[in-house]
């Protein structure tokens, strides 16, 4: 018997451990955390970095070039190895010089190229708080459904119990008793499809906020207020897009770099120089001669003509892939608007105090099928009703939440704080 006692006290404090590793957060936490946890944003910090690093290599000169040449065997001397002052070597330095500016436009398309990853890491952090706080609020509406199935199966499974002493009795029949558990039997599996969807979006935001406990969102109604229609006509918004969403200036820095890369690869057409200075102690027409040269490449065969045309044709698909980007964007404005402006509709046909009728009813529900106020047809007809349209309402809660976060995310913009 202690063994027993023993097992059950540990099971009761497990469970309350379990229940205290929930992590409760409200949305603004949850952003917090998510700035702070994330290991895709994380890695791409590491990116930008090696883009500014990039900069740096650009604006970097070539190191000159030394060669040195002695004498390997003197003949007439017999001595190997003869660099002294009757002997020979030769020394020569050499420099590379850019022409046509071409150092200067390497640091251009570096510095363009550091602003796309920057354009990159912001377009995942947009893609990436869309999915954050739809799923905050689709599991936190999922909780409030859970709750409600968790007190309605409470009741149910007492008012089965009831029925099924009455059967013992013969006080009620056999097909009474199997409707009502075939009832009880239909709200667990609905419960558990509901847990089902819960854990998907647990284990989504865990891993977003690179946690391990479970989350509990905290959402007070002033909150859920704050989201409304906006006030910009959708011009307004879609302008709004085109001059902030991160993935619309990627685009734009595309082009800028095929422009760029057209105008390098114009200034490697033009050769570079080579200047140096070279010592030769014996070997010239006077010893220790000094002398100073001076090269380059002829462009005779190699202009650089294939890249230069490549870059060009270059320039012009990334104009087209960029019209193409604002023809989306202000496709994707337009359908977010009109998706929140339908579901504000809805939201806004449902009566105010649906809810709460339907909340009265379901608590006076088994206190008047005990009372055989209603039928069993009756009562079953009313669960499965008070059922649907609790779940169906805050699913349509959760839509609402996230069309408005959508059409933050096509906006690029924070329009409800």
């Amino acid at each position: 018997m202690r063994f027993l006692i023993i097992i059950s006290l540990c099971c009761l404090f497990s469970g309350s451990g379990r229940a205290q590793d929930s992590l409760r957060l409200s949305r603004r936490q949850a952003d917090s955390l998510f700035i702070k946890n994330n290991l895709l944003l994380l890695a791409g910090r590491f990116r930008i970095e090696a883009g500014q690093a990039e900069i740096i290599q650009a604006s970097l000169y070539d190191n000159p070039t030394v060669s040195v040449e002695v004498s390997a065997y003197n003949i007439e001397r017999q001595r190997a190895l003869d660099v002294g002052r009757q002997g020979q070597k030769i020394i020569s330095v050499q420099q590379l010089l850019y022409t046509a500016g071409k150092r200067n436009k390497r640091i251009a398309l570096a510095q363009e190229s550091a602003k796309l990853n920057e354009y990159e890491f912001a377009d995942l952090l947009r893609s990436l708080r869309f999915e954050l706080r739809s799923r905050f609020f689709e599991l936190y509406f999922q909780q409030q459904t859970l709750g409600r199935y968790d007190r309605q199966i409470s009741t149910l499974q007492s008012t089965v119990t009831a029925f099924e002493r009455q059967y013992d009795k013969n006080n009620v029949s056999l097909r009474e008793l199997l409707r009502l558990k075939a009832l009880l039997f239909q709200l667990n599996n609905d419960r558990l499809e509901i847990r089902l969807r819960q854990t998907e979006n647990q284990q989504v935001l865990r891993t977003l906020l690179s946690i391990d406990q479970p989350i509990l969102p905290v959402v007070d109604e002033a909150q859920l207020r704050q989201y409304r229609l906006p006030s910009q006509p959708v011009d307004s918004l879609r302008d709004m897009a085109l001059r902030h969403r991160a993935d619309v200036l990627a685009s734009q820095s595309l082009t800028r770099q095929s422009e760029l890369n057209y105008n390098l690869q114009k200034s490697l057409a033009v050769p570079d120089v080579r200047v140096g200075g070279t010592y030769d102690q014996a070997g010239s027409y006077i010893p220790n001669y000094l002398g100073v040269s001076v090269s380059m490449d002829l462009p005779f065969l190699n202009r650089n003509q294939g890249a230069i045309k490549a870059a060009r044709s270059q320039i012009n698909y990334q104009k087209q892939l960029q019209t193409q980007k604002t023809v989306q964007v202000g496709n994707e404005v337009l359908a977010a608007l009109q998706k929140v402006q339908e579901v504000e509709q809805t939201v806004q046909s449902v009566e105010s105090r649906f809810s709460e009728q339907f909340e009265q009813l379901n608590q006076g529900l088994f206190t008047n099928f005990q009372k055989h106020n209603i039928s069993l047809l009756e009562f079953i007809d009313l669960i499965e009703t008070y059922n649907e349209s609790t779940r169906e309402l805050n699913r349509l809660k959760a839509d609402r939440i996230s069309a408005y976060e959508e059409l933050n995310y096509v906006v690029g913009e924070e329009l409800f704080n």
